[in-house]
């Protein structure tokens, strides 16, 4: 057996819920072995896989099903991936993996931006693709610390920063702040334990469901955007969310 699908067979079968099998997955990518690769070790996991091989289709596609995920390449001709996902987050919240050749930190952040869940850089390891698309479907729906009661309103209050957590909304020196889904996990991930530290890997592992895969640097990519948004409009916001040098990151709380 050819090593990758010795890997692809390895996974272990409990990370996929029985809730996941048959989900529907878009693969978008211009190359047609990459699709065909991913196509084949996916549809091992049991999951329907549909296609399409440029931005305009991947888009029509998008908004016309509804998918459970979609694995989306940068690089595309025509309208490219960061703007199939910016177009696609203005009527949808389909999770999104990107799938770019370029590891370089400027493309990370446009995704991250526009509001994808993660990314694979090219080449990859099939394992690893399906290791982080069973990842993100099982956080998919809502995250089982989204789902723990805050307070009877379901929301967290402090004085410079609000989070609705039914309505998903955060407001910041009184102003409502646009934030991604993931960046939005993280907030409220932080915030519902205040003052507590917390490591990167703990971060990837509770908030990206990642053990064996996760790239620190989308830890603290998340947290620069994050810290920038609310900065706009709330100084005070922003620096609730401190950095604990060689340890991870946590939500301060003004003594």
């Amino acid at each position: 057996m050819h090593g990758y699908a010795m890997q692809a067979c390895s996974i272990n079968k409990g990370l996929l819920d029985m809730s996941e099998q048959n989900s529907r997955i878009l693969v978008v990518d211009d190359e047609e072995r990459i699709r065909r690769l991913l196509r084949m070790y996916l549809e091992k996991e049991g999951y329907i896989i549909d296609e399409a091989e440029d931005g305009e289709t991947a888009l029509r596609k998008a908004t016309a099903s509804d998918y459970s995920i979609i694995l989306l390449d940068v690089m595309l001709p025509g309208m490219d991936g960061v703007e199939v996902c910016s177009r696609l987050r203005q009527v949808k919240a389909t999770p999104v993996l990107m799938l770019t050749a370029k590891g370089e930190e400027i493309n990370r952040v446009q995704g991250f931006e526009v509001g994808a869940d993660d990314y694979v850089v090219k080449p990859f390891s099939p394992r690893e693709v399906i290791f982080r698309v069973k990842a993100i479907l099982r956080r998919s729906s809502e995250t089982a610390f989204l789902s723990r009661e805050t307070t009877p309103s379901n929301s967290i209050v402090f004085s410079h920063l609000v989070i609705e957590n039914d309505a998903h909304r955060v407001t910041a020196g009184g102003k409502e702040i646009s934030l991604t889904p993931k960046e939005y996990e993280l907030l409220h991930y932080l915030a519902i334990s205040p003052d507590k530290v917390f490591s990167r890997e703990e971060l990837l592992k509770d908030v990206w469901n990642y053990e064996f895969f996760g790239d620190l640097r989308t830890v603290d990519t998340h947290v620069k955007r994050l810290r920038e948004k609310l900065n706009k409009v709330s100084p005070e916001a922003a620096g609730m969310i401190t950095t604990v040098w060689g340890v991870g990151y946590k939500l301060e709380v003004p003594k």
